[in-house]
């Protein structure tokens, strides 16, 4: 005799049905779920029919800066791909839907602390006639050697700090002899922030790029050189117009850091650094108010213990990965949490991650080399021209070049010269993606739809705003209203493939982060 369950399960029948669903963050997913319905009703479409636009994003107003805290709105691959862009150089495909899965803190924590070897992962860089780079003796191979490896790295946090610090300590082969020291400096300063600002201070300071950059190997007791020691203050540890130092702190700072040479050979440049007691200034120096016998290292450990500093390091560092400056509240628990725990850097940058501010405020113009970056990373392409040494020139940004040692002006990363090195980045990262409009291998119907949603997959369905997804599919309605001729069709199509492709990656929703 059948029981009551069985003669219920009987009048009924499950059916598994796939439907569209946009989950409001640029990607429409395809979900598949079960549905029972009684014997003899109509089954479910199994069909999902065309994949739907995703849902425009409408511009939020940005919060005002937050209270010290951790983050708690939603976190998924809107979230996941901010913080992929700030702290590291965009997501490869997938990477921020992996991300978003883990939450905010394991996020967070799986790019500040990797797990594992840092590793390379793709294709070796070459250059435009494809051969291997040469980054110690080529123009511009230094620059396509780093983003290469912000290009393939699995550990885009430590490439991404390297180059805030990079930026921080500006350094630039216009007054280094070796490219090969410069690159040098940056295995120092990739490791820095898993340190003491002190440690990486003091390593700064003796580091044969710098000592060139800064002429730290030209002062002596009897010609004291003070390049070194006012940027020392007034860029890197306490900064200037907030009486922190004085013009007489420089010069008795100046002496204090004498004593480094090196020697000169005409074909290697500089070379054999190294700390000698004769060229020193032995006598007592006035620093900070404070006297003695102070060497080189006395003045990297007076300026990173000084009252000052620890303020200026949490607004500098603050401000390479949020563009508001923070609540008043939240810059005095950052200077706590730097000095409880003894100037290490690491702990700082975390909390910055996972600020409210850092998701709810206002977005940030990626620096050239991470557009550049982030541009091939979506799109999974090696490095394999030499173009984009001088296009990150003509955006603003040569790494191992910066304009002078204060680094680059993140306010002109977008002007009239710049914008049109972005839009040339993108033609030239688009070059083997775009179809062919007359060798008939493009499909002769695509709705526009179809269309718009293909030129999103292939750059990995960045999230566009309201204003910019309408005129991309006005644009590309109009399209087929040209077409007089059969023979015209896949050559339309395939041109306005290529077009969208070009928009997007050239579009703000692309630009900033």
């Amino acid at each position: 005799m059948a029981t009551k369950a069985g003669r219920s399960s009987r009048k009924f029948k499950i059916y598994r049905r796939r439907r569209w669903v946009d989950g409001g963050d640029g990607v429409v997913h395809l979900r598949t779920r079960s549905i029972r319905r009684r014997r003899g009703q109509k089954p479910p479409r199994k069909d999902p029919g065309p994949r739907p636009l995703p849902r425009a994003q409408k511009p939020r107003h940005p919060a005002r800066p937050q209270p010290f805290g951790v983050y708690r709105g939603p976190f998924g691959r809107l979230e996941a791909t901010r913080l992929l862009n700030r702290a590291g150089f965009g997501p490869a495909p997938g990477q921020a839907e992996k991300l978003a899965r883990m939450g905010l803190r394991k996020a967070v924590l799986s790019l500040t602390r990797p797990k594992g070897q840092a590793k390379l992962i793709g294709p070796d860089p070459v250059d435009g006639e494809g051969l291997a780079l040469a980054p110690y003796d080529s123009w511009g191979h230094d620059h396509l050697w780093w983003l290469d490896r912000m290009v393939r790295t699995n550990q885009p946090f430590k490439e991404r700090m390297a180059l805030v610090f990079h930026d921080w300590f500006a350094t630039s082969n216009a007054s280094v002899s070796q490219q090969r020291q410069m690159i040098d400096q940056y295995w120092t300063l990739r490791a820095g922030a898993y340190g003491t600002f002190d440690d990486l201070v003091l390593k700064i300071t003796r580091d044969p790029a710098m000592l060139q950059w800064l002429n730290g190997g030209e002062n002596n007791k009897w010609s004291p050189n003070e390049n070194y020691a006012r940027e020392l203050m007034e860029l890197f540890t306490l900064g200037a117009d907030r009486g922190a130092y004085t013009e007489n702190d420089v010069r008795e700072a100046a002496r204090a850091l004498t004593g480094w040479r090196y020697d000169w050979d005409d074909d290697l440049g500089a070379i054999n650094f190294r700390y000698d007691p004769e060229f020193h200034d032995d006598d007592p120096k006035t620093i900070f108010g404070k006297k003695g016998g102070w060497g080189w290292k006395d003045v990297c450990r007076l300026c990173v213990t000084h009252r000052l500093h620890a303020s200026f390091f949490v607004d500098k560092l603050w401000s390479y990965f949020v563009p508001a400056a923070p609540s008043k509240g939240t810059r005095q628990a950052l200077i706590r949490l730097y000095l409880k725990n003894g100037r290490r850097i690491l702990p700082v940058v975390e909390a910055i991650l996972q600020h409210p501010d850092f998701y709810r405020g206002p977005p940030m113009v990626k620096p050239p080399v991470v557009f550049n970056a982030s541009l091939l990373r979506a799109l999974g392409l090696p490095i394999q021209t030499d173009a984009w040494t001088w296009l990150g020139d003509g955006a603003g940004q040569q790494l191992f070049l910066p304009p002078n040692v204060a680094g680059w002006d993140d306010e002109r990363w977008l002007d009239t010269s710049t914008v049109r090195a972005r839009w040339l980045m993108v033609t030239y990262a688009l070059d083997s993606r775009h179809h062919d409009a007359w060798d008939d291998s493009y499909r002769e119907r695509e709705s526009t739809r179809e269309a718009v949603n293909r030129a999103l997959a292939r750059l990995g369905w960045p999230a566009l705003r309201s204003d910019h997804q309408n005129e991309l599919v006005a644009m590309a309605d109009r399209i087929p209203a040209y077409v007089k001729d059969d023979w015209q069709r896949r050559p339309y199509l395939a041109m306005r493939q290529n077009a969208l492709l070009q928009l997007i990656a050239s579009s703000p929703d692309f630009q900033l982060s």
